[in-house]
């Protein structure tokens, strides 16, 4: 077996030998196991990662077994390792690998941790066969594989029906986007008559292909259009993307690990890694590129808008994720690929930091979520307070620390690419620049400053255990140094063959040259949101109550995420129940059982006629057999 090969069955051994033999291995060994296992994916997966991108290799390409062969059809199971898979690779099995480690001090007390630890491991299986295949069904059986895991995490403790429901919801939600997903896959192979990526682009770079097809009652469409939308689709249901968002904050009702891995490392960054990867298809459609740098400005404005006024600490990372994840979006609809994958990498630090550290105030807090029940914790738990600064610091762009790097590259590769779109994005990417820091910040001080809320688990309150500590470091390491690290990805060529551009979309080469106020506007937003955050929850504690008093109606449309939940249950959930409930009353009591009671009916009274025959009397039996006789008599005579 290779070591690339390794890269991406490490996890999936462990996972296996943790939940099948878990019961016998107890919990310390099935928490071993899969360690083991991500250790050595992590470990392997740094190694290829400095010899592709930094030793400058070339990319791997790596037939492993024959997978379908159906007639002309036929898909081997592969590896391709490029820049763009090695950066993901170190994203994935890096930070999946130290999740691991802070889970077992986070689920110390948790007894089905055989089963938690084996879900987790096949999740970064599933997202690793996603990163490194070399077809798009490769990449179709990792996307659904995360699916698959991710219903299972959230839904772990499953004897809380709010967890059940919330992994249901999640489920459901990416099967609409996945249905797209689909179609554009099979859209794919009956336009190409294949799935393999080189072959793939190879035909679309050359014009090898019918350039329209029929779409349902639209009639014939642009091809590569349509393929980029449908592909999209799936991408908005699996990063949750505006309108396709709203099982993400509902994702909070698995343990924090797994929220830590679903925004940092995993499913939610899929999205973003399969358009990058798609970029020789949607360099081809300026329509698709459009679309996904609208849908990706407008995600990043709504989820911030939210996560002004949440009071769960996990929520407000949560919708501070989908609001990230549309900077990546918008990025790469302006073909800023690169500032994009560079985004992606930087936030899965800061934003793992921020999830585990929130995990690490959950635990010292005896699983309290809600940050008006806290305050002063700076004194109690200061290891923690000191990493979820330098995350939220990380975050909100905080000079030279990896959001600085990594978010204002996106934001003036949307103001270079001088598109109506594209101006349109920096605009609402600045907005949320400043309500990110604002947000971030009014968490920061809600739970870590002022006075304790509720001085019962204050006084109790105490410093995670070093198996969660250390992690928490090691990414604390990585928010303050791997945007400096990582800057030369946003380079001309630093990806190579790995993205494709196509000419005349340069928006990422006139970033490095736009004026100095563009560059330092997002620092202006960083003071903006700091000051308003500092006055509203230090200097004015009263005043955020007056506030929303006096502005009840958009305080209760943030509060409840622009009421799309509501009106997601009116169009969909009350009219499905609707439907049901009259097919089952019309068409199962009415129809149905009316046909089948109806005849019994019938049948009933049929009988009851013919019962009053049977007298059981010798006197009328004879009488009949008289009358039979003389009938008879009759007809013959």
């Amino acid at each position: 077996m290779s070591k690339h090969l390794l890269i991406v069955l490490a996890p999936l051994f462990g996972s296996l030998i943790a939940g099948l033999f878990g019961r016998f291995l107890g919990n310390a060994l099935a928490r071993l196991v899969t360690i083991a296992g991500m250790s050595v994916s992590a470990a392997l997966a740094i190694q290829t990662f400095f010899a592709i991108a930094v030793g400058d290799g070339e990319p791997i390409r790596q037939e492993v077994w024959s997978w379908i062969v159906s007639g002309d059809f036929r898909v081997s199971f592969g590896l391709l390792i490029d820049r763009l898979t090695a950066v993901m690779l170190i994203v994935v099995s890096g930070i999946s690998t130290l999740i691991h480690i802070y889970s077992v001090g986070y689920m110390a007390e948790d007894p089905d941790q055989p089963r938690f630890f084996s879900y987790l491991s096949l999740f970064t299986f599933a997202m690793l066969m996603l990163i490194t295949g070399d077809s798009f069904l490769q990449l179709f059986f990792g996307w659904e594989g995360v699916g698959l895991a991710s219903y299972l995490l959230i839904g772990f403790w499953f004897k809380k029906e709010s967890a059940c429901n919330a992994a249901m919801k999640a489920f459901l939600v990416n099967r609409v986007a996945d249905f797209g997903f689909a179609l554009g896959i099979f859209t794919i192979y009956q336009v190409f008559h294949s799935l393999d990526y080189a072959t793939v682009f190879r035909m679309a770079g050359t014009g090898q292909f019918a350039p329209t097809v029929d779409f349902l009652f639209w009639g014939p469409v642009d091809t590569i259009t349509l393929i980029c939308l449908l592909l999209f689709m799936g991408a908005m249901g699996k990063s949750a993307q505006f309108i396709l968002h709203t099982w993400l904050p509902d994702a909070m009702e698995g343990p924090t690990p797994v929220s830590a891995l679903i925004h940092a490392a995993t499913m939610v960054t899929a999205g973003v890694f399969m358009v990058c990867r798609a970029s020789p298809l949607f360099e081809l459609s300026p329509t698709a590129l459009g679309v996904v740098t609208l849908v990706g400005a407008t995600t990043a404005f709504f989820a911030a808008t939210v996560g002004l006024v949440q009071n769960d600490i996990k929520r407000v990372i949560a919708y501070s994720t989908c609001s990230q994840l549309g900077y990546m979006f918008f990025a790469a609809g302006v073909s800023a690929y690169a500032a994009a994958i560079f985004h992606l990498m930087t936030h899965a630090f800061f934003k793992a930091l921020l999830f585990l550290s929130a995990g690490a105030v959950i635990y010292s807090m005896h699983h309290e979520q809600d940050m008006r029940k806290m305050g002063g914790l700076r004194k109690k738990i200061p290891i923690t307070y000191t990493v979820m600064m330098i995350g939220t610091l990380a975050l909100t762009g905080f000079p030279y620390l990896a959001g600085f790097y990594s978010k204002d590259a996106i934001l003036e590769a949307a103001y270079a690419a001088h598109t109506p779109v594209g101006t349109l994005a920096w605009v609402l990417g600045m907005a949320a620049a400043v309500l990110t820091t604002f947000y971030s910040f009014r968490l920061i001080f809600m739970t870590f400053h002022g006075h304790p809320a509720d001085h019962h688990s204050y006084d109790h309150a105490k410093e995670s255990p070093w198996v969660m500590l250390l992690p928490l470091m090691v990414l604390a390491l990585g928010a303050l140094f791997s945007g400096v690290l990582g800057s030369p990805m946003t380079h001309l060529g630093w990806f190579k063959s790995a993205i494709f551009l196509a000419p005349g979309h340069d928006a990422m080469e006139h970033a490095h040259h736009v004026s100095a106020w563009v560059k330092w506007s997002p620092f202006a937003m960083f003071l903006i949101g700091l000051s308003a955050a500092y006055l509203l929850y230090i200097k004015m504690p009263g005043l955020p109550a007056i506030i929303a008093g006096h502005f009840q109606k958009t305080y209760r449309f943030l509060l409840n995420a622009w009421y799309f939940d509501r009106l997601y249950d009116r169009l969909f959930v009350q009219t499905a129940r609707r439907v049901g409930e009259g097919l089952w009353h019309t068409g199962d009591e009415g129809i149905v059982d009316g046909c089948v009671n109806g005849v019994a009916a019938v049948c009933a009274r049929l009988a009851q006629q013919l019962r009053t025959l049977q007298t059981g009397y010798v006197y009328h039996y004879a009488f009949a057999m008289l009358i039979g006789v003389l009938v008879l008599m009759s007809l013959y005579t």
